[in-house]
């Protein structure tokens, strides 16, 4: 039997398909709109991450059909970019290919986004590091949004093609775009710009350049600012910094308060869901790491 989750997707699939056709575009671009936002709820309030994974992929279709028509839809690129590039991220871990044509459209989407609302930023992966940070001082509240979404997908499209070392150089781009964004706030998206930085300061190991004492200031800062409740944030903690730096017994603290905390919370029930997951299977493993 259908979970009640995948049976409200199978619904929502079912009107969608009778909106596309049968409504004018002006209707199927404002309900495309209201659709995404509704779908990114269900998404991120889930507890069932199988049932996500299996009903995904026909919205990710649906918004694509929605795009044809309404390529000039800001909220709807926004929408797109966001859940095309969670879904590469999170879901996709056994297909390399797989994940780098999905990062690859949810950046493509961000882009365009960007790019609508302000022309000057339509080709920022052109740009050189230099005129790229003349362009974030104007990051600001207003905009600061359309920059989170490309951020992210862009960290994401570094992570699917991270055997790509040109890929890979395009690393302090994204650092600079989540720290202007923090500078502006430091508390936007419940502390998430914190634990990206966190973990983009971990990439490298201290030998190399890398910032472990500074990315563990950003994940104690993300814990704190999501009042404990992102659990993601304490099992990145322990996966990024403790073992790079081999402290066990942060790392299985953290770990343990993951595994005993409770995962529903607005926003975050799928990713603390998973967080547990992976905790658990990083203290099955601390023995063995450490």
């Amino acid at each position: 039997m259908l979970t009640q989750h995948y049976q409200r997707l199978n619904r929502l699939i079912l009107i969608l398909f009778i909106l596309l056709t049968t409504a004018c575009s002006s209707i199927i671009s404002s309900t495309a709109g209201n659709m995404a936002a509704n779908l990114s709820y269900t998404i991120l309030n889930s507890d069932d991450p199988q049932t996500v994974a299996e009903g995904a992929p026909a919205y990710l279709l649906l918004m694509d059909s929605f795009l044809i028509d309404s390529d000039n839809n800001i909220a709807l690129l926004q929408s797109a970019a966001t859940l095309y590039g969670a879904y590469a991220s999170i879901f996709v871990t056994d297909d390399a290919q797989r994940s780098i044509k999905m990062s690859n459209k949810a950046l493509s989407y961000a882009e365009q986004a960007l790019c609508l609302d302000n022309k000057k930023v339509c080709h920022l992966r052109d740009m050189n590091f230099t005129e790229f940070s003349l362009l974030t001082d104007n990051i600001n509240k207003n905009n600061s949004h359309s920059w989170y979404i490309l951020g992210s997908s862009w960290a994401g499209w570094i992570k699917a093609n991270s055997a790509s070392m040109s890929a890979v150089a395009q690393l302090p781009k994204v650092t600079l775009i989540m720290s202007r964004i923090l500078a502006v706030d430091e508390n936007y998206q419940e502390g998430q710009v914190h634990l990206y930085l966190g973990v983009l300061k971990t990439l490298l190991p201290p030998a190399l350049g890398g910032k472990p004492e500074i990315a563990r200031q950003h994940f104690e800062q993300a814990i704190a600012i999501s009042h404990n409740k992102n659990l993601m944030a304490k099992v990145l903690y322990a996966e990024k910094y403790c073992r790079l730096v081999f402290n066990q017994d942060l790392h299985d603290q953290l770990l343990n308060e993951v595994l005993q905390a409770d995962p529903y919370s607005e926003n975050l029930t799928l990713m603390n869901v998973l967080a547990q997951a992976h905790a658990q299977k990083l203290l099955d493993s601390s023995p063995e790491y450490f």
